[in-house]
């Protein structure tokens, strides 16, 4: 059968390697998998399957330096997760059989049991009795809070197999930010990244596992494996298995391209992705194992943990390009066996595009003229609906951030004064809270004016007093001040010595003051990861680098407010939804494709004023322009279809999930009506923002020339970040009730 495509020309920046153990791991893994029913009898593989894949040859190329004993076990598990893979495939994917799926699916879990006396069930078939033994095999060497990691990543390679299950039943392609975050859980790759800790004995401290870098690192690692997979695997998954979840298919079907044109596309966002994995080694790694104290051998951990990623890399590429069970047109499976054998520094590639793609991430001219923003066809299907209170709150919105001191030159920080009363009318923030939340009480209303009005104005106070001089440390220093204004136990904060302490003391006190303990240290954590989303972007602009788009779609989320907006929304539901609800790929789907809709809207608006006014390099239309070659006009109508791409999971996880959802967990009536609605009040979210856009004149070309104190805003305002947490926009959907009802 011919090729549906030529394989692109791949970046490999890191050498493959051999481990030599690799005849021992084949022997040893072909025993294994028939000890565990795997091969004869089992209806899914023979002997001359397992031998023609070569699993020991995958592992000996992703973990070439580990031992005898460690390569058998890591090998064993890739031949269990294989084999789960087809059996599912075979058993319930091919006959579209879901609750047989859900219910072979829901046992799983209980073969990893934490604390291994607990003991598991009876295994009924291949995949249960290979878990069971490769968990009893595994765990004793690693910590619990590496159990509990690596458990939750194999429940979601195995559970997410049902949100391939139910596309491929609707015949439905994801679009690419759903794609991306999908094949992240199903594909399995933050699984593998588990086990590189397991091969290289390079378990990342608890105090780190959870930071940006490390799960920049992994994530980058798993989109690389993942987008590498597709182009290697389109033939057999599209063309045999019907498979809709593949990143080939998904670009074709979304830029409307031809099978060739998209394989290149995805190639252009794997290297992108190994880019930013070396950009956040190099970069990032260091300074974060400086400031969490870590000892040398926890700093030669993760380091060496960083390295086992980049071994997977390259021994995966090599396996792909020698495995009988992908699409590499005899590519080096067609060479003499004993070349495999070599330690190939030729196997490294610094390919021509991948170049230029890296230095035309850097090499954007700032302050061009671009002319008003260009506007498309907003298709949102939601109407606005304003709070009657939104007068009285403009007046004590301004009020407060007079207060604040947000309307004045901050002491000691020349160019300081980015907002007057003028300004801060003119932005009108009390506008875009009455639309995000309409059936909001005064105080609620006038709390989430003023959530707003301090998120903005920090974003845009950080670019003119740090980012102008690139003093990263003094960004680091202030937000640390500001932890100490959330406090957790009633320990007293000091006395604020800016607007933005000063802010943050009265808002933390009317907000957090009611909640419980728990409810208060979640929502510190969102306020943090949007103060320490601010540094990512102060880290960009330093570099003058244009952000990898995966990396600036995830982080636009924190600048944005976005989990601080779920939180607030979801105290006044108090315990009556499980919290695993939230915690489900729906409802992360649902907001998500929320959330990714209004911060568009947000780009699209404030095009101008980031790129002609402030230098900025973080706006989406930019990142497509940049990572596709493509002029303006071009690329906003690529970003408004991926606007209509995330309306239409929004509203298909709606339509089609959240019923399943709800079934699944066997929800009652009161805990259907909540969810319900805050469905309602994401869409009035969404309304709200769009609303708020075309009514204010922040973006308006008269406005940005205007500035502040009437000098033009590139010259009195930010010349860096400017709106992402600005327009926070998501900070606060309707913090209702108790929390800060009084």
């Amino acid at each position: 059968m011919a090729q549906p495509f030529v394989l692109p020309d791949f970046y490999v920046p890191y050498p493959a390697r051999l481990n030599t153990h690799v005849e021992e791991a084949r022997r040893h893994t072909k025993e294994w998998a028939r000890g565990m029913g795997m091969l004869e009898g089992s209806g899914i593989w023979e002997e001359s399957d397992l031998d023609a894949h070569d699993y020991a040859l995958l592992c000996a190329y992703t973990h070439p330096d580990c031992d005898a004993k460690a390569l058998s076990l890591v090998t064993d598990w890739y031949v269990w997760v294989f084999f789960f893979d087809d059996h599912f495939l075979e058993t319930y994917k091919r006959t579209l059989d879901r609750e047989g799926g859900k219910r072979y699916l829901d046992r799983l879990p209980a073969f990893m049991p934490m604390n291994l006396a607990d003991g598991t069930p009876e295994p009924e078939n291949p995949v249960e009795a290979g878990l069971a033994d490769l968990w009893a095999r595994t765990v004793p060497s690693m910590s619990d809070a590496w159990r509990v990691r690596f458990a939750e990543a194999t429940e979601h390679l195995l559970n997410e197999s049902l949100w391939e299950l139910s596309n491929m039943d609707e015949g439905r392609i994801a679009n690419p930010v759903e794609y991306i975050e999908m094949r992240r859980k199903v594909g399995g790759a933050p699984w593998s990244a588990g086990l590189v800790e397991f091969a290289a004995n390079a378990e990342v401290p608890a105090s780190v596992a959870g930071s940006r870098p490390l799960c920049v690192l992994r994530d980058t690692f798993s989109d690389a494996v993942h987008l590498r997979n597709d182009l290697f695997s389109y033939q057999r998954e599209v063309e045999d298995e019907r498979e809709n979840s593949n990143g080939v298919l998904v670009l074709e079907t979304f830029l409307g391209c031809s099978t060739q044109e998209a394989a290149e596309a995805v190639n252009d966002l794997l290297t992108s992705r190994l880019q930013q994995f070396e950009n956040t080694a190099l970069t990032e790694v260091g300074p974060l194992c400086a400031e969490k104290g870590l000892t040398p051998a926890e700093t030669a951990s993760v380091l060496a943990y960083a390295k086992g990623l980049q071994d997977w890399q390259s021994g995966g590429h090599e396996w792909h390009m020698r495995s009988s069970r992908y699409m590499n047109g005899g590519g080096k499976a067609a060479e003499p066996a004993q070349i495999a054998w070599s330690m190939a520094a030729s196997s490294i590639r610094f390919t021509p595009r991948a170049e230029a793609a890296r230095w035309r991430r850097h090499a954007h001219q700032p302050y061009q003229h671009v002319g008003p923003s260009l506007l498309p066809k907003f298709e949102l299907p939601y109407d606005v609906t304003l709070s009657p209170h939104l007068a009285g709150a403009r007046e004590r919105n301004i009020e407060w951030a007079r207060r604040m001191g947000i309307l004045e030159p901050q002491p000691g920080r020349p160019g300081s004064h980015v907002w007057d009363e003028r300004r801060a009318r003119n932005i009108d923030l009390p506008l875009c809270s009455a639309g995000l939340h309409p059936d909001a009480t005064p105080e609620e209303l006038d709390l989430s004016s003023n959530w707003l009005t301090w998120g903005t104005y920090g974003d845009d106070l950080y670019p003119v007093i740090y980012g102008r001089t690139r003093d990263l440390a003094g960004a680091w220093a202030a937000n640390e001040r500001l932890l100490l204004f959330m406090p957790l136990d009633g320990e007293p904060a000091p006395e604020p010595a800016d607007a933005m302490e000063r802010g943050l003391a009265d808002l933390w006190q009317r907000t957090a003051g009611p909640m419980d303990e728990a409810s208060r240290r979640t929502f510190r954590r969102t306020v943090e990861d949007m103060l320490a989303s601010w540094l990512w972007e102060l880290a960009n602009q330093a570099q003058h680098r244009i952000p990898d788009p995966v990396d600036y779609i995830e982080m636009r989320r924190f600048t944005f407010g976005a989990d601080m907006t779920m939180r607030l929304c979801r105290l006044s539901h108090g315990d009556r939804v499980p919290a695993e609800i939230y915690r489900s790929g729906p409802v992360r789907s649902l907001e998500n494709a929320a959330v990714d809709y209004a911060m568009l809207i947000n780009d699209l608006f404030s095009y101008q004023k980031e790129i002609e006014y402030e230098g900025e390099v973080h706006n989406a239309v930019l990142v497509v322009q940049n990572f596709f070659g493509v002029d303006y006009p071009t690329a906003v109508d690529m970003v408004h279809e991926l606007m209509k791409g995330r309306m239409q999971q929004f509203q298909h996880v709606i339509k089609v999930e959240l019923p399943v959802l709800y079934d699944d967990f066997e929800l009652d009536v009161e805990a259907r009506q909540i969810l319900d609605g805050y469905v309602h009040e994401l869409q009035d979210w969404m309304a709200g923002i769009l609303n708020w856009h075309r009514d204010c004149v922040r973006y308006h070309d008269e406005d940005l020339r205007a500035g502040t104190g009437g000098a033009p805003w590139h010259l009195s305002g930010p010349t860096g970040l400017g709106t992402s947490a600005s327009d926070v926009l998501t900070l606060f959907v309707r913090p209702t009730a108790d929390p800060v009802g009084a």
